[in-house]
């Protein structure tokens, strides 16, 4: 096997070919990798076609060329390879369907001696990851190298050809078929995932509709400024995605963004996926490149293909040779910088993004002496640049490592936090339960004793107390339950259950030495509510009237008839509320000396918040008054 790998500069290929040997040989793969338009792409197929009509000439738009150790933007690269034991097909597809079109094209392709495909599919509208899905359902087993078409980072319209055909839509691709190809493949990744991690919140496919509750357009806005979200897709490429699949760190690139906010990536994402933005790890790929050589140290090597992200190229432009020049050091090598890059690994086909995927090609069995200890140090002029590059990156690096140690310890005091309430409230749940038994054993009790012997002072004060203890029962009960059972609504006359709750609690205004009045201005009061919460409202502020008024005064409760339903009054003489406005904030008490917890009253705002009663408090040095409105109740 032998490469020639040629840049058109202003030659034409007649002045840069050797026609008159590439006749004479039989299997010819002829690369083109044009960083123009697409009337040269077409223009250098025509041309081809007429000098070296027998060969195989697949060909693609790109983001940035290469041709040996040199990177070339906005020009043509054209590889020859030259086998003696191969025989190439080719084929091409160009169907809406990513799926169907990796199918039918790895159809058409693969035999059973198919050691390598190369594949180029547009790079705006197919979806990378579906199309390598349809390859490996037809054969998981063939390497698989190439990747998506570039258009120099517009993102408008791609190109790709298969012999005389130009597409942009679709896939081109050959196979290279022989019993003694040897093909070996690797990948450089060197992007770091930086930051906490977000989670996709809604996604089609490749088309991403919220991250973390915002559009994907806000999101990089918010993280990385408004001027990369306004030049998005092209400057999300050297940010994208992380996630980890399969054990390894997988990059998802923007390529295309839509008017609603929502952005669409190289490759799938799914509901749930947590990811983190990424950045070009520039002391990894500086510090040593010829690390990527370390997998070819036992595999011959006649050829390299490299298939490289756009992000690397521009992420670092001055240090992208430095990453290439190890290989053309070894054989000819020869490639493109695509939108999306296609990798084989353990009989499965991955996109990738932000990687260097690099394919080596041998015919022969001899391993040439390899030096892979090299080391490729930048040219002197950029000594103070890379000094900076790298201490940007390791402050990066070493902030994201301080927010995800941060993230860590917060996320064991959340959920140390969250085991802590769960126990609470199993706490409260069983509280509840076994204390209801007991109350009502002891009420029970007193009031079978004083059927039996009449009341005294000591009974009488116990059952004052167990009602205070109902109340704290019943609000507890309520508190635990609220969340697990729905309260129906029913039709209640509440000048009958007022009259019920006020006999209830007339044995503790009694014992505070203290009266209850009420004052019914209509007969009845039908209204339909919950009993239960009905019964925390009246509850709360009947024992509050009880605490706070003022001894051997009045607790007026009146209630009677308006234009927008029915209105519950109570008042009495009692101690100035200074803060009207905090006193439905939990654990918010006016006067400490008295006994309780200060949940009840906020207990009642939720209640009345939820079924839409309206709350009136006024309080003065004299009287202090909660009145209810329960509208349209009398309708």
């Amino acid at each position: 096997m032998k490469t020639y790998n040629y840049t058109l500069d202003d030659k034409n290929l007649t002045q840069l070919l050797d026609t008159e040997y590439l006749l004479t040989q039989k299997h010819i793969l002829i690369q083109i990798f044009c960083g123009s338009s697409k009337e040269t792409l077409q223009h250098l197929t025509q041309e081809l076609a007429l000098l070296l009509p027998h060969a195989i000439t697949i060909g693609t738009t790109t983001d940035g060329e290469i041709r040996e150790s040199h990177i070339y933007t906005k020009e043509s690269v054209i590889s020859i390879s030259i086998f003696e034991k191969t025989t190439i097909n080719s084929s091409h597809v160009s169907h809406k369907n990513s799926f169907a079109n990796g199918v039918e094209l790895a159809t058409n392709l693969i035999t059973n001696n198919t050691k390598l495909l190369i594949i180029f599919t547009d790079g705006t509208t197919t979806n990378g990851e579906e199309f390598l899905k349809g390859v490996e359902s037809v054969n998981s087993s063939v390497i698989l190298a190439g990747g998506m078409a570039g258009d120099n980072g517009c993102f408008i319209q791609t190109f790709i050809s298969e012999g005389l055909t130009i597409l942009q839509e679709g896939a081109v691709g050959i196979s290279l078929n022989s019993d003694s190809l040897y093909i070996h493949n690797d990948y450089s990744f060197n992007w770091s995932p930086i930051g906490v991690e977000h989670q996709i919140d809604s996604v089609e496919a490749n088309r991403v509709y919220s991250i973390n509750g915002n559009t994907p357009v806000d999101f990089y806005a918010k993280y990385l400024g408004q001027e990369v979200a306004d030049k998005l897709p092209a400057t999300g490429i050297e940010f994208p995605l992380i996630m980890e699949k399969n054990g390894i760190n997988i990059a998802r690139a923007v390529i295309a963004k839509h008017e609603d906010g929502s952005l669409s990536f190289a490759g799938n994402l799914n509901k749930g996926d947590r990811v983190r933005l990424g950045f070009g790890n520039a002391e990894m790929i500086i510090n040593n490149p010829s690390t990527s050589l370390q997998k070819f140290s036992n595999t011959p090597v006649e050829s390299f293909f490299l298939y490289s992200c756009m992000a690397r190229r521009r992420y670092m432009p001055e240090f992208i040779q430095v990453e290439v020049e190890p290989f053309a050091n070894l054989a000819p090598t020869a490639g493109f910088f695509t939108y999306g890059e296609f990798y084989h690994h353990n009989n499965s086909n991955e996109l990738l993004n932000q990687t260097l995927t690099a394919v080596a090609l041998s015919e022969s069995q001899d391993k040439d002496s390899l030096n892979f200890n090299k080391n490729i140090t930048p040219k002197e002029d950029f000594n103070e640049y890379v000094t900076t590059i790298k201490a940007l990156t390791n402050l990066i690096q070493q902030s994201a490592k301080d927010l995800e140690d941060q993230a860590k310890r917060l996320d064991a005091q959340k959920q140390f936090s969250q085991e802590l309430l769960a126990q609470q409230k199993l706490f409260l749940r069983h509280a509840v339960h076994e204390t209801a038994t007991p109350l009502a054993v002891i009420m029970s009790n007193v009031e079978l004793y004083e059927l039996e012997y009449t009341k005294n002072e000591y009974l009488s004060n116990i059952e004052v107390a167990m009602k205070n203890v109902f109340n704290i029962y019943d609000d507890l009960a309520y508190l635990v339950k609220k969340n697990q059972f729905e309260y129906p609504m029913q039709n209640i006359d509440i000048v009958d259950y007022l009259r019920g709750r006020i006999d209830f609690f007339k044995p503790l205004a009694i014992g505070a030495n203290l009266d209850i009045i009420f004052d019914a201005k209509v007969y009845t009061a039908m209204i339909k509510f919950n009993e239960t919460k009905l019964q925390r409202i009246v509850d709360n502020n009947l024992t509050n009237a009880i605490k706070y008024t003022k001894e051997h005064e009045v607790i007026s409760i009146t209630i009677d008839k308006t234009t927008d339903g029915y209105i519950i009054e109570m008042s009495s003489k009692s101690t100035h509320i200074q803060h009207p406005e905090k006193i439905f904030e939990a654990y918010y008490r006016e006067g400490y000396s008295i006994d309780g917890f200060g949940l009840g009253l906020n207990l009642v705002k939720q209640i009345c918040d939820e079924d839409g009663i309206e709350i009136d408090v006024k309080s003065n040095a004299d009287t202090t008054s909660f009145s209810y409105l329960f509208k349209g109740s009398n309708k």
